[in-house]
């Protein structure tokens, strides 16, 4: 209905959200699930297998935040032609994003392999748990050519419109993950009066069952996408190696202010590491496991800017203004709804979460207090999340970037800095509550200037462009 034109009432648009909103939700709440699970694993072998793991986790996010960049550029531009209802050019863009994907992957994982031994020191990690981390990041390294098809054919689905498949593989992923945990971290043991079986791998053991998990989902992802897709099926296609300048031009456009502010936020999450490392061992590890405990109230956020990504995406490809701006403001009013709900669940519930992780009461204590500093800025933080995929879904690119480095850089490492010798890893989280409210107020501003409608990165099609760019609604109005 969306790609033909058909009106749509306030109740069908409701459930079209609704429909797309919830399997991605499933899918983030799975991968919460599979990241307690893994963090309680091996919280169990002490606060340094713990630390080893969380000083290089935000190194993980840098080198998979750039994978996720340059799929982006591809697959929105695969929204906007499955939104004007042109799958064969959809299928070739989709053709060539597996090349440059596959071949940036391939460079990354090399270059990642080749400065693990190095990166702990880098980062500051004391010498008791610079040997796990090491261990912990070359493999992820080594399995990044296949974590980014992963991204890549997963994202490719969520913008055809397929929720259902990339969801229901994550949850898939999650069991593997902890069956391939539990036979790889820990040595041979009891449990429910069975001896079972095990590698006693430790930190090492949950980078290769992650890593495991990975592979085998996106390969059968990547297997769906490419015979079983509606949209993006190669059924009927001769596979070429060529690439379209046009294409990936247009790919780098979109991706690189995404990419750029990637390599921008990672690094400073890198800087917060840093920052944390002086504190203790206990801080390290209360941090690592407060983002892990906080991440079960963004994830969903995540899941409805999926969702508000696809809906932006094809409707803006099939010039439905109406539609676009309809959509934007319930994905946007749905996040704030449920991150709010989910703050008040991790206030109250703080100190459970954090006795998940670890036995370690100073790091149970010390994590519980910092996740009821970030409970405050859930809804604001929802708002960014979902404006920024909206954006992201028209192609706007530019000032999202902007907007969140100079929230990171400018207000979050400054007052980290500032208050972290005085209050300790307390101080670092109030600092990234204050910051992420100031960068939910500043995607609303920029949202309702309208600005990212008028500018959307469309492809060269002038009977959408026309659309798109004629009568504006005022810059305020709700």
């Amino acid at each position: 209905m969306l790609r033909q034109g058909s009106d749509l009432s306030l109740g069908a648009r409701l459930r079209l959200v609704a429909s797309l909103s919830w399997p991605a939700i499933m899918a983030q709440l799975s991968t919460i699930l599979m990241e307690y699970i893994d963090a309680s694993m091996v919280g169990s072998l002490g606060a340094s297998a713990s630390a080893s793991i969380g000083l290089m986790a935000t190194s993980c996010w840098l080198f998979w935040g750039m994978g996720g960049a340059l799929a982006t550029g591809f697959s929105v531009q695969v929204a906007h032609l499955i939104g004007a209802g042109k799958d064969d050019q959809a299928r070739n863009v989709l053709r060539q994003s597996l090349i440059a994907v596959g071949l940036l992957g391939l460079a990354l994982g090399i270059i990642g392999v080749g400065i693990s031994g190095q990166l702990p020191h880098w980062l500051g990690g004391n010498d008791e748990i610079t040997s796990g981390a090491t261990a912990y990041f070359s493999i992820v390294m080594a399995s990044l050519p296949f974590c980014y098809m992963t991204f890549l054919s997963s994202g490719m689905l969520r913008c055809s419109g397929n929720m259902v498949i990339p969801g229901l593989l994550n949850v898939v992923m999650c069991v593997m993950d902890v069956v391939f945990n539990f036979f790889l971290i820990f040595p041979e043991h009891h449990w429910l009066g069975i001896t079972w079986p095990g590698a006693g791998l430790g930190v090492a053991g949950a980078a290769l069952g992650t890593a495991s998990a990975e592979i085998l989902t996106g390969a059968f992802l990547m297997w769906y996408m490419l015979r079983r897709s509606t949209h993006l099926h190669f059924r009927n296609t001769r596979f070429s190696f060529g690439l379209s300048r046009d294409t990936v031009r247009r790919a780098l456009k979109i991706s690189a202010p995404i990419g750029a502010e990637r390599i921008m936020m990672g690094g400073a999450q890198v800087v917060t590491t840093i920052i944390v490392a002086p504190i203790g061992t206990v801080a390290i590890a209360a941090h690592a496991f407060a983002i892990t405990a906080e991440s079960l109230c963004y994830m969903p956020g995540y899941g409805i800017g999926d969702a508000a990504t696809t809906l932006t995406g094809q409707s803006i490809g099939a010039g439905r203004k109406d539609l676009t701006r309809s959509f934007a403001k319930i994905t946007i009013a749905l996040g704030m709804v449920v991150m709010a709900l989910m703050g008040v669940v991790m206030w109250v519930c703080a100190p459970w979460m954090m006795d998940i992780f670890t036995p370690d009461m100073a790091v149970r204590a010390l994590g519980a207090e910092v996740l009821r500093i970030e409970a405050w800025a859930e809804p604001m933080f929802a708002a960014s999340i979902v404006t920024y995929g909206i954006m992201v879904g028209a192609g706007y690119t530019v000032v999202p970037a902007c907007i969140n480095l100079g929230s990171m850089w400018g207000v979050r490492l400054t007052l980290a800095a500032l208050l972290a010798p005085s209050m300790g890893l307390l101080g670092v989280w109030l600092a990234m509550a204050i910051e992420l409210t100031v960068r939910g107020a500043v995607f609303l501003i920029e949202f309702f200037r309208g600005r990212w409608v008028r500018k959307a990165n469309v492809l060269p099609q002038p009977e959408v462009k026309e659309k798109l760019e004629g009568e504006d609604l005022p810059p305020f109005e709700l």
